[in-house]
């Protein structure tokens, strides 16, 4: 045998081992095959839905919100079907509607509702029968609120009855003729009839926690039961009223009461709607179950028409509102022809924007 020889023939090649020459060529780093299986795929675990973690607190919050809503919505629903209505609407022509909404408030002198004791402590008086101590015009619309003072003694033509005092209306014929004969005297149509009597304005006054007043000179009224000193000051129920009704004590007579009563509605309408009225539910239960008693509406007049009637008692003093009396010529009260006609004439086409201030002066009397 001679020295190196290749393979003999019939010895198996190790192509198992080097591979195929033929096939790989003289690659010789050829690296062997991976006979190890492939580990499976390990399946991804699903995604799990993470639980939003919602403190027991946030639940109470949601709670008490829901129950302080409810009690918002159910407060004033509860005085409302409390509360007393009368026919307003006279019969026979009307003047034709008009832009905007006018309402008239009544105060009456009715002592319904008082005891004795209360009508000795308010100075009311035990007199029978029923007139308007106060009538008012409140307009809302397109521009400022107007809050308008007619004296009681305005002298008017009275449907029925001729010329007298206009609060003679309401003793003649209640709610129907006192709307009639305001429609008739100035061309404004009235859309809402609300009246108030004299406990009513006591109990209104207190629900709110009192006003602040701001006499202009030191006041004594026997008949009224006042007594209070001179500049700003808080006043109770029993206080405000007598400072509405007394007519001894200015030189005004009438017109100053009007000019005074203003202030007592602007002032409860003021603090009605002071944000402490809501918060704090004693006061707003107080507030709602006193109003409940002490007003009587129309009966055309609807919820809506009603707080609408509210919040614009907020809105009659400052820059949001007028508050005037009627023009007058003297004070016997005579209107002012020409500067009442005017006045009425602005209400009727909704143009409270367009009131001079020679029209609009707390007596009526022109500055």
């Amino acid at each position: 045998m001679s020295g190196s020889q290749g393979p003999e023939e019939g010895t198996p090649e190790y192509d198992w081992l080097y591979g195929n020459r033929a096939e790989a060529g003289d690659d010789r780093t050829r690296m062997l095959p991976n006979l190890a299986p492939e580990p499976e795929p390990v399946p991804e675990p699903e995604p799990t839905r993470s639980r939003r973690w919602r403190p027991r607190g946030f639940r109470l919050v949601k709670f008490a919100l829901f129950g302080w809503l409810v009690f918002l919505i159910a407060v004033p629903w509860w005085a409302w079907t409390r509360i007393a209505t009368v026919d307003a609407e006279p019969a026979g022509a009307r003047p034709a509607e008009q832009d905007g909404t006018t309402y008239v408030l009544v105060g009456s002198d009715s002592r319904a509702g008082l005891t004795r004791r209360e009508r000795r402590e308010l100075g009311t008086g035990d007199a029978g029968g029923q007139r308007t101590d106060t009538i008012m015009l409140l307009h809302i619309g397109s521009g400022p609120n107007l809050l308008l003072s007619i004296p009681r003694d305005s002298l008017v033509d009275v449907p029925g009855y001729g010329r007298t005092k206009i609060n003679a209306a309401y003793a003649y014929g209640g709610p129907k003729l006192l709307v009639r004969t305001l429609e008739q005297n100035t061309g404004i149509r009235i859309d809402d009839y609300v009246e108030i009597g004299l406990g009513g304005l006591v109990r209104v006054v207190d629900a709110v926690g009192g006003i602040e007043i701001c006499p202009r000179r030191k006041m004594v009224d026997p008949l009224a039961n006042l007594d209070i000193a001179r500049g700003c000051q808080q006043a109770n129920g029993a206080t405000a009223l007598g400072y509405a009704r007394s007519r001894h004590t200015a030189t005004l007579g009438d017109i100053d009461r009007a000019r005074r009563q203003r202030e007592v509605v602007s002032a409860v309408g003021a603090k009605a709607a002071s944000p402490w009225s809501v918060l704090n539910p004693v006061r707003y239960v107080r507030l709602a179950g006193a109003g409940s008693e002490s007003f009587v509406i129309g009966d055309q007049t609807g919820p809506v028409d009603l707080a609408r009637f509210a919040w614009a008692m907020t809105r009659v003093s400052g820059e949001s509102g007028l508050t005037c009396g009627v023009p007058i010529a003297d004070l016997r009260v005579t209107w002012d022809s020409d500067r009442s006609a005017r006045m009425f004439q602005h209400i009727i086409e909704d143009d409270t924007e367009g009131i001079a201030r020679s029209l609009c002066t707390p007596s009526g009397l022109e500055r």
